[in-house]
């Protein structure tokens, strides 16, 4: 992803708090003195209206409008009166007069509030909370990781846990005013797992809803996940997919899947490094290798240009039938844009659209299985939200 123009490592929820970053996560970040969670979000850009006007180029003067209203960073205004060239524009956006202003506060200290009163193993959630906070377009957008430690996943063999949370942010450009979901980290690898609840958005317009109530939803779904995370890996470990019976190469099966070029081979070099035999790789170890592309080397921003890309990678883990369709049919629509003809070419297509449908046909066994989980734990999700 673009580098961020600053960003702040945090642990515990406030300065009461004598959290610790875990070992894994210290050694990514080199942080010494990382700040709590509360002072993080309170040096955040905040976001204040003020009238706009515009120039008539006739008369020179300048007409105020009740149209629209400039949202400008109160401090960055301050200095702007005070220098003659201020560090910062203190201007964000100039949306319409339907706007509302959510600033990080309004987000964030609600989730302070729960996270001092949850627990995990008797200990407070705001005890073992760390992360990051990155920012983009002068602070005006705000993209964060929050963990809880203990809150995790253990593989066999690994040392490093994947440990769960949140990702969530905000902006002040009128795109979403914040949104939330559930959110992993592999401590292995540091590849990130996101989207693993479903996306929470709201918008820029019409009434605040209780934030409170919103992060204990969330929570309590993350904590789900949580629970059944270790199974869905474990049963992607059991279903191998034998390249050598394939028509493509694992950069070709990303490729097929919607990946660009860059990103195919980069998630194709790590499943291979990773997998016992490269003629035979898992989908959890394709999954990772999914992740490990778009934690590392996307280069596109954190958002939409990225959650398609999300998407694809979490149905190899959590829907491979899925994957495997999308794979053939995307490998289908190549052999016609190829313009065979019935010639031999035609001949050696249908076959190798045969051997992909026989992988399919052998997930067959094992579809059932992650339908029920899959099922059971959005039942478990309603369950939270209602």
């Amino acid at each position: 992803m673009k580098d961020p123009e600053t960003s702040t490592v945090f642990a515990g929820v406030d300065g009461r708090t004598d959290t610790e970053l875990p070992e894994w996560y210290r050694q990514k970040k080199t942080v010494d003195d990382p700040e709590s969670f509360a002072e993080a979000v309170r040096d955040l850009p905040q976001a204040v209206e003020t009238t706009v006007a515009y120039q008539n180029p006739y008369t020179d003067e300048w007409v105020e409008t009740e149209r629209f209203n400039a949202l400008v960073e109160p401090g960055r205004a301050r200095d702007q009166a005070t220098e003659s060239e201020p560090e910062t524009d203190p201007l964000f956006h100039v949306p319409t007069d339907s706007y509302s202003i959510i600033n990080p506060v309004d987000v964030y200290q609600p989730l302070e509030d729960v996270l001092r009163e949850e627990t995990i193993e008797d200990t407070s959630l705001g005890d073992v909370m760390f992360g990051e906070i990155r920012r983009y377009r002068g602070g005006g957008e705000v993209h964060m990781d929050v963990m809880f430690d203990g809150l995790e996943v253990r593989l066999p063999g690994r040392s490093d846990p994947i440990t769960m949370g949140v990702t969530s942010g905000y902006d002040f450009f009128g795109e979403h005013a914040v949104y939330v979901e559930g959110f992993a980290q592999d401590g292995y690898c540091s590849n990130s797992m996101r989207s693993l609840t479903d996306k929470e958005v709201i918008k820029h317009v019409g009434d605040v809803r209780d934030f409170r109530t919103w992060w204990e939803e969330i929570l309590a779904q993350v904590e789900l996940v949580a629970d059944d995370l270790f199974e869905f890996i474990r049963d992607a470990q059991e279903i191998d997919l034998e390249f050598s019976e394939l028509p493509f190469t694992v950069t070709e099966f990303y490729s097929l899947l919607g990946f660009p070029d860059y990103l195919a081979e980069r998630a194709a070099e790590d499943a291979e490094a990773n997998a016992a035999s490269p003629f035979a790789i898992d989908m959890w170890t394709l999954h990772s290798g999914a992740t490990y592309a778009l934690t590392h080397f996307f280069q596109g921003k954190e958002g939409t240009s990225l959650d398609q890309y999300v998407r694809v990678a979490n149905d190899i883990l959590f829907n491979p039938e899925g994957t495997i369709e999308r794979v053939e049919r995307a490998y289908e629509e190549q052999l016609e844009a190829d313009g065979d003809d019935g010639s031999q070419a035609s001949l050696a297509g249908e076959r190798a659209l045969a051997s992909i449908e026989r992988v399919n046909e052998d997930l067959q066994a094992n579809v059932e299985q992650f339908e029920a989980r899959e099922e059971a734990l959005r039942e478990r999700f309603q369950q939270v939200t209602n």
